[in-house]
Order: C-alpha cells, then structure tokens, then sequence
C-alpha cells in the first residue's frame, strides 16, 4: 500500500474531527478570563456592572452556540459532499474555521464578547461539517481490508483534538488571562496546514466512479492512494454498487426515514451510532474531577490528570485500529458496551461509598480510566467505519446528515438537561447511561451484521434479510443487481 493513503487520513483528521476535539475541550481554561472580560466591558459600556446572572448567561451562550453552529454545519454536509465533491466540503469547512479563529483572536482587541459568540457559532459549523466529510472522506478512500483503520483515525483526531485542547489550556503554555485570545484562535494553525497540503490528494474514488462516473478519474485516485498493484477486485466491488444504484441520485434524509431498504440500517445508525451521547462519556468527565480530589490528587494537579485521560482515550483508539480488522466490528462493540456498562455500574457504588473506606476512591479513579479505554476501544472507534459500510453510495450522506443532526441536538439538550439530572439523582444519574450501554451491547449482539472485509452489497444484502422479514420472495429493490460483477482492467 502506498503512505499516500495514511498521509491522507492524517490531513484530513488536521482540521476534521481533530477540530471537533480541541473545541470541546479548549474552551474550559480560560473560563474565569472570559467571564471577566465580559464583566470589564459591560462595565465600560453601561456604566454599571452586570449580575451574575447575566454573566452566567452570556457564558453559557458562549459554550452552546458551538453546537447550534454544529447542528447547521451538519445539515449541510450531505449537499456540500455531493455538490462538490468530499475534497472541496472539507476545504470550504475550513473558510467557517478561519473566520471563527480570526474573531475570537481579536474579540479582546475590539472590545467584543459578541465576537467570541460569532467565532464559536463559526467554529460549530467548521466541526459539523468538517467532522462528517472526513469519516466519510477517509471511509470511502480505504481498500476493504484496511477501512476500518482508517475511519478510525477520525476518532484518534478527536481524542488527539481533546488532548491537544487541554494540553494548551495549562498555565505553562496558553492558559493565562493575557494569552486567551491566541488560545481561543489557535485553532487557525491546523486548518492553514490542511489547506496548503489537502489540494495534493484525490477525491474520493467512490465518489468520482459511482457519482461522478468519470472510471479514468477513479483508476488514477486509486493508484496515487494505494499504489501501482491489483485492484482489480476493489473496483469490481465499485462498479458492482454503481451498477445496483442504476444511477439514481444522492438521497435525502426524508428517503432515508421512509425507504424500507434501509429500515434496520437506519434503526442501526440511531441507536449505535448516533446516541453517542447516551453512552455516559461526558458525565464521566464531569466526575472525574470530583473522584480524582477525592483519591487524594492536589486540585493543581488535576488537571494533568486530565492529560493522563485524554492520552488514555487516544492510546484506546489506536489499540481499536489494530483490532478492529482482526477481532470484527460487532465484537468490539457488544464487548465493550457490556465493560462500559459494568464500569458505570461498579462506579455508581464506589461513589456511594467513596467516604466509607480509604481505598474506594482509588477505586473510582481506576474504573474511569477502564471506562475510557473500553469507550475508546469500542463504540469511540468502531463506529466511525460503521455509516459506511452499512449505507450504500446513494444514501450515505444522508445518514451522515441525519447522523450529525442527531448528534448536535443530542448534545445541545442534554448540555441543557445534564445539570438538573445531576441535582436530581446524584451519583446515581450513572444508571441512565448504564441501561442504554446494556441494551445496546444486547441489540448489537442479537441483531447487529459483522461488517468486516464484507463488500457494500454484501453488508446491504445482510441488512436486507432483517428489512424484508417475512417476505418471502420480495428482494430489496436493489437487490436485483447486487450479484453483477463487471471485470474491470486496470
């Protein structure tokens, strides 16, 4: 294989999912800065401090806004990808990034909160589109035996985006009141590098064959991605999909809730795929800090402990790109959930008992650690490959538009209902997330294809003896076409 494929995937994963990351996570340092500004320049226009009240609410703003910019720049991704190609989305999501940077890295000079508002509305929309096209980008141009590796460099940048947000946040580096502005644009380093380096590559070659038919086009991708060998069988499976769609155009999300050929794909992608959220991950987060004060870690340090978690999470998604080809997708998942679920299960009682003997909180922290490391090794790494290899050509942006809305909302509601579940159950808000990383770790057990080394047809075809049930004699309306083979000389 050539390096050109993994060079790729790392320039994609420089201002695709790693953008994603580092916003999530660097916005929490420099808090107690921005709320001061915002204090200061009330102040200097109204003559009068504003309440606290008000403060917490521009703040709050300030921190969810990213994720109503997500929402949009997710709605667009289907259109952008198929409009113009899976290259030009990616670098047009660059031009919100910029802009976004350009804003917040002068809002203090301007005298501006509302220009930190306008950048991290900017900033969501670069994450929603950019983190889409990439998982598809990166999926689409991957040989069958290595898609699942990677796909998943999309989950390492996000893990690596995290790392790299915390690590910028220390009081050593950018985490002071005179360098938060460089802090919130730091961001514009990563999407410069893409876009001097991104032009360089192909577009994807599922895309230029099946969308584009321009074959000529997608021979030449190929041999720039994977080398001079034989790829005959890799552009049979190609033409094979091509030849099963019948030309028909991208369809829209609507198509994708209604069509019955893709019913249980869909069923799929909602429950697995696009309730990350329900997992628990981020209450996890929000009691880390509180588990690790009370294993006896001085508040100074902690927050290099937050660099130990955020280089647990990258470590566990580097492990799942080795795993994922040999152990299978449906294995690491329904394995995973099942650990994620007795972690989440076991730390419910540690904190319910972190005051009745010395070495429980010690507990607590090595049950955050395992619960990061089997988040990272199962459903934070698997399913980045799993939208496309369970969607064909046609449908696949769609379920990534319907993916990424799912995804936003889920976050922009749950950021919103998160602190009163905490004010109401406590330590046992944890039983939430536990019961859906049960019941997924039964449905994907039960229900689930394994999609490894299988072509596009040959996953559809399994999803299609769950849509047509019963239906003896009824074939998806695909399905017709799904055993053409068109020999293909390179």
């Amino acid at each position: 294989m050539s390096y050109n494929l993994f060079l790729l995937a790392f320039v994609l994963g420089i201002t695709g999912a790693f953008h994603y990351g580092l916003q999530v996570s660097i916005i929490n340092s420099p808090a107690e800065y921005i709320q001061s500004f915002i204090r200061e320049t009330w102040l200097k226009r109204y003559g009068s401090s504003p309440s606290a009240q008000m403060i917490t609410l521009m703040w709050s703003f300030i921190v969810s806004i990213y994720s109503i910019g997500g929402l949009l720049g997710s709605s667009s991704a289907g259109y952008l990808s198929v409009r113009f190609g899976r290259k030009k989305a990616m670098l047009l999501a660059n031009i919100p990034a910029l802009l976004g940077a350009a804003l917040m890295g002068l809002s203090r000079l301007c005298g501006s909160f509302e220009m930190i508002i306008a950048g991290r509305l900017f900033s969501g929309v670069c994450g929603g589109l950019a983190q889409n096209v990439h998982i598809m980008y990166a999926g689409e141009c991957a040989p069958r035996k290595l898609r699942g590796l990677i796909a998943i460099t999309a989950s390492t940048s996000i893990a690596a985006g995290k790392f790299a947000g915390f690590a910028l946040g220390l009081r050593e580096v950018l985490g002071v009141e005179a360098l938060w502005p460089i802090l919130l644009a730091a961001n514009a380093v990563p999407v410069l590098v893409q876009l001097l380096t991104l032009p360089f590559f192909p577009d994807s070659p599922r895309y230029l064959l099946i969308d584009q038919k321009d074959k000529e086009g997608c021979i030449k991708a190929v041999k720039q991605l994977w080398g001079d060998g034989d790829h005959v069988a890799e552009i049979d499976d190609m033409m094979s999909e091509q030849k099963a769609i019948r030309g028909e155009k991208a369809k829209s999300v609507w198509d994708l809730l209604r069509d019955r050929a893709v019913r249980w794909q869909l069923i799929t992608l909602f429950l697995v795929v696009s309730c990350m959220q329900l997992i628990g991950t981020n209450v996890v987060y929000f009691y880390a800090y509180s588990i690790f004060t009370k294993a006896g870690i001085p508040p100074t340090q902690i927050h290099y402990v937050s660099l130990g978690v955020g280089t647990t999470e990258i470590l566990s998604t580097v492990l799942c790109g080795f795993l994922i080809e040999r152990a299978g997708r449906r294995t690491l998942l329904w394995k995973s959930y099942t650990v994620m679920a007795l972690a989440l299960g076991l730390l419910t009682v540690t904190l319910f008992l972190q005051d009745s003997f010395f070495w429980v909180p010690y507990c607590s922290v090595a049950l955050v650690f395992i619960f990061i490391m089997s988040f990272g090794i199962g459903p934070g790494g698997v399913v980045c490959p799993l939208i496309t290899e369970i969607f064909i050509q046609s449908y696949r942006p769609a379920a990534y538009v319907f993916n990424g809305v799912t995804n936003w909302i889920q976050l922009f509601i749950l950021g919103l209902v998160f602190p009163f579940i905490v004010e109401g159950l406590g330590n046992f808000c944890f039983i939430i997330f536990l019961a859906y990383c049960l019941s997924m770790a039964i449905f994907v057990f039960l229900v689930l294809p394994e999609t490894k080394g299988k072509t596009m047809l040959q996953v559809m075809e399994e999803f299609n003896r769950l849509n047509y049930r019963g239906k003896k004699g009824q074939a998806a309306p695909q399905q017709s076409n799904c055993s053409v083979v068109t020999v293909t000389r390179l």
